[in-house]
């Protein structure tokens, strides 16, 4: 099931006959992890009265993404690398532990999502940001994203040095060398913001060839008051960028992208899904209501991450609207969620629920 998911186009399923297989394949998934994970295990045992028979991708057991900055949650006896959330200044960052398996299952589902976009070249490389961001089995989810899309790159450079300034001389040797074909762009959006737009006046750089895939760091420049648009309209004039994708995901669903598509929409690719919760009762919302985010994935096999609750808000804006021939829902993100409409979800889900001693 997984495999005939990820190898057909990523938005080509209607969402009817996405559900039907999405499903038995979560079903399976949320039972592996049972078996193998002890503190899941009685997380669903407590708060969904253990594995049922469930009837719908709404009732399959799922964890708020707080748990997993408290307890190390593994379904695997052989990680291989040990992802970190970013997180904030002062809070404990997520740990999740991945496989071989896992990995693969990641690597392939990026090339599913973003063949789309870069076809099937490897294309040369900039990437937004420092080298040191990459350390051997400890990655934070800046380093994360920059592995996962070298895996696109012909070669890698860097526009950043070890202390996070900008290395003009290496920007403007790779730009000049690659002039005519196309190359691929990729950063954290705060970096993109504050490091290349930052830097280079309007006209010194020409990436009209680039394709820029960006995600992250949308709170500060909100905080900035740099929205969407703004930044896109920004790039375009100083560098003649126009072939721009932001993508949504987070750390403890690696490799799960909604990538950006026609309206400014995300889209979940085929092998995910993406349902909206009311604060506070958590009933399911309906399409167009504004809620909290919950992401269902297929491919986290090492640790319990296939179905999480997130910290973000966010709105079901269309399904089956077939923009751009995309299928399924469509979403747009609001922001963060405000900690006290989590409390009462993560406090029954998390502290009541898991034993002390795997803290």
């Amino acid at each position: 099931m997984f495999d005939r998911l990820l190898d057909s186009q990523p938005y080509s399923l209607r969402q009817v006959e996405k559900d039907a297989l999405l499903l038995p394949a979560l079903k399976d998934l949320t039972r592996f992890h049972y078996e193998r994970c002890q503190p899941y295990a009685q997380i669903v045992d407590a708060a969904w009265g253990g594995v049922q028979d469930w009837q719908g991708l709404s009732d399959v057991p799922f964890l708020p993404v707080q748990i997993f900055k408290e307890h190390a949650l593994t379904s695997t006896t052989a990680p291989s690398m040990i992802l970190q959330s970013s997180g904030t200044t002062g809070q404990t960052p997520s740990q999740i532990f991945v496989d071989s398996e896992t990995a693969e299952r990641q690597s392939r589902a990026l090339v599913s999502t973003l063949r789309p976009i870069l076809g099937d070249s490897r294309l040369p490389f900039l990437a937004i940001d420092t080298k040191d961001v990459i350390k051997p089995n400890n990655l934070t989810a800046r380093g994360a994203g920059v592995l996962g899309m070298m895996k696109f790159g012909a070669r890698a450079t860097f526009a950043l040095t070890s202390d996070l300034e900008m290395d003009e001389a290496t920007v403007r040797r790779f730009v000049e060398s690659n002039r005519g074909r196309p190359f691929l762009l990729f950063g954290f959006t705060f970096l993109v913001w504050t490091k290349l737009f930052g830097q280079f006046a309007n006209g010194e750089l020409d990436l009209s060839d680039a394709i820029l895939i960006h995600s992250g760091g949308w709170k500060k420049l909100e905080d900035q008051k740099v929205s969407s648009a703004v930044f896109r309209a920004s790039l375009r004039q100083r560098f003649n960028l126009t072939k721009i994708f932001n993508f949504y995901g987070f750390v403890e669903q690696i490799g799960s992208m909604f990538v950006e598509g026609p309206g400014g929409f995300l889209y979940p690719p085929n092998f995910t899904d993406v349902i909206v919760r009311r604060p506070g009762s958590w009933e399911v919302a309906e399409d167009g209501e504004e809620g909290v985010l919950q992401i269902l994935s297929l491919l986290p096999k090492s640790y319990p991450g296939h179905n999480v609750l997130t910290e973000d808000r966010g709105t079901i804006v269309t399904t089956d609207g077939g923009l751009g021939n995309r299928l399924g829902k469509a979403i747009s993100i609001a922001g963060r969620v405000a900690k006290a409409e989590l409390r009462g979800c993560s406090d029954v889900i998390a502290a009541e629920t898991v034993p002390q001693a795997t803290r």
